[in-house]
């Protein structure tokens, strides 16, 4: 068993490859094996967790995940740990090894309840109600009203919940909750998750409401050798480590160039912001030089608070250069010099009003698209779920329900690298599995980080040997990476701009 943590990637499997995974364990090993290795794993682990409990709640579904609980039950009953199972299930409705460990339960003097016990914040909860059974396809229309009523009794409560191999209630593939089995509670969860996957990991569990509903996670494999199964997607790890030899200079790594930061003097206005963060963060991010070309008129003439930062006019860049950062603030004035990035610029990555501005010409599409065909350009698209679904013609709410599918449609549709952003972003690109960033926390929910999150992948495209497909794919998922990692190592209590944000991705 092993925790799962950011410092590594992990092959991440969907649920028709795990189910062929454990279709060919369990015809190579003894009658319910599988089951009773589940559920040592799971007691091993609740008593980790609880050492302490005066109860574990096990609540216990008709199927075999709730043999699974039913398992570990046994085993913690047999142990002298003060067990109460709730049960959803029927002894003639059971599978064959489920049953069999209702029936071990049973004769281990577990005791059966009607309702939860009342709990405290030393005990614990262990959800076996679902596991991976729920697709995006099969949803049930009832749920059980004791379900969701364990279900929002385990999220309210002070007692903090183990699920196993998946939150209840949460599709494996999509990381999103199944219709009438989302919390009903507002927020996150009133006391500590944590999941553990059984044979592999899930997708779901690092991808929309995945983090929240998962919280840490574990993985046990049940003693399975390595599956020869190919990964349906990555949970990314950190990039690695770079050093800077001694006999370099600044054109050593590369050069940024941010266009954008629309300014509307006339009306008081301005979205300079979003470009000076960007740069900020191509600045701290390593690039050797950053130029800001501002679409604002002429009205700025420095950057006294960035002195490093260089002012250039967007007609005096050499586009083929370096790596063009293109839409941050760029309001509307974007759409007049996209045409000219898209044709000259080897490295770039579009991001905010240049990808609005896409979605709405089909000519910048043609052009976007027409890139891919050039084995000289790497390009990167950093859109929030709002920006790609104009980008796909559809809704919010239709890339939110399957993010990977919406990341893998975008990397197909334009030929590029496709960051979308949100909890666990996913970096696509065509021809490889997706990428899930482990990265990052609630701190990001902040004006500005997108375009930092923008200005250090242009950093980091800038850096790469090569202007390709496979340099965009990287540097998209190493600054995702480096991005919520300068999050995650943020002061605990103090709130995070996007300027310190970008000024603290150089100790990330």
């Amino acid at each position: 068993m092993q925790r799962i943590s950011t410092a590594h990637p992990h092959a991440l499997f969907d649920t028709a490859a795990t189910r062929r995974i454990e279709a060919a364990a369990a015809a190579a090993l003894p009658p319910h094996t599988l089951m009773q290795r589940a559920g040592r794993a799971t007691a091993r682990l609740a008593l980790a967790l609880a050492p302490h409990a005066r109860t574990i709640w096990i609540a216990c579904g008709g199927g075999n995940n709730g043999g699974d609980g039913l398992e570990a039950a046994m085993l913690l009953q047999r142990g002298g740990h003060p067990v109460v199972v709730t049960w959803l299930g029927t002894p003639d409705a059971l599978p064959a090894d489920a049953r069999r460990s209702w029936q071990r339960a049973r004769e281990a003097g577990v005791r059966f309840a009607d309702a939860p016990p009342p709990l405290g914040p030393q005990d614990l909860c262990v959800d076996a109600l679902l596991g991976i059974g729920l697709t995006a396809q099969a949803r049930p229309q009832a749920p059980d009203p004791r379900l969701t009523a364990w279900l929002a009794h385990m999220h309210a409560g002070p007692a903090p919940t183990l699920c196993v191999d998946l939150p209840s209630g949460l599709i494996a593939d999509t990381g999103q909750f199944a219709p009438g089995l989302a919390p009903a509670a507002a927020g996150a969860p009133a006391a500590a998750r944590h999941t553990l996957a059984l044979l592999t990991l899930k997708s779901g569990l690092f991808t929309g409401h995945g983090r929240d509903a998962a919280g840490s996670v574990w993985l046990d494999d049940l003693g399975v050798a390595a599956p020869a199964e190919a990964p349906g997607a990555w949970l990314a790890g950190p990039p690695p480590a770079a050093t800077r030899a001694h006999a370099s200079h600044k054109g050593s790594y590369g050069d940024v160039a941010i266009v954008g930061g629309e300014g509307l003097a006339a009306r008081g206005m301005g979205m300079t912001g979003a470009a000076l963060l960007a740069a900020g963060a191509a600045l701290h991010g390593g690039a050797g030089r950053v130029m800001v070309a501002l679409l604002d008129g002429g009205a700025a003439t420095a950057l006294p608070q960035q002195p490093e930062l260089m002012l250039r006019r967007f007609d005096a860049l050499a586009l083929q250069q370096g790596t063009v950062v293109c839409g941050c603030g760029g309001g509307a004035a974007v759409a007049a010099v996209l045409p000219q990035v898209l044709r000259e610029a080897r490295r770039l990555v579009l991001d905010a009003d240049a990808l609005n501005a896409i979605a709405a010409d089909p000519q910048l599409q043609r052009q976007l698209r027409e890139r891919a065909l050039r084995p000289d350009s790497a390009t990167v698209l950093t859109p929030h779920p709002l920006e790609a679904a104009r980008l796909l013609a559809c809704d919010t709410a239709a890339v939110q329900a399957d993010r990977l599918a919406a990341a893998r449609a975008l990397a197909d549709r334009f030929g590029c690298a496709a960051l979308l952003k949100g909890s666990g972003s996913v970096v696509a690109t065509p021809g490889h599995p997706p990428r899930i960033n482990p990265t990052g926390n609630a701190l990001l929910a902040t004006g500005g980080t997108g375009d930092v999150l923008a200005g250090l992948t242009g950093a980091r495209l800038a850096a790469a040997a090569q202007a390709d497909a496979a340099a965009a794919f990287d540097a998209a998922s190493h600054a995702c990476w480096l991005h919520g990692a300068a999050a995650d190592q943020w002061p605990r209590g103090r709130a995070l701009t996007a300027s310190a944000l970008a000024q603290a991705l150089g100790h990330a």
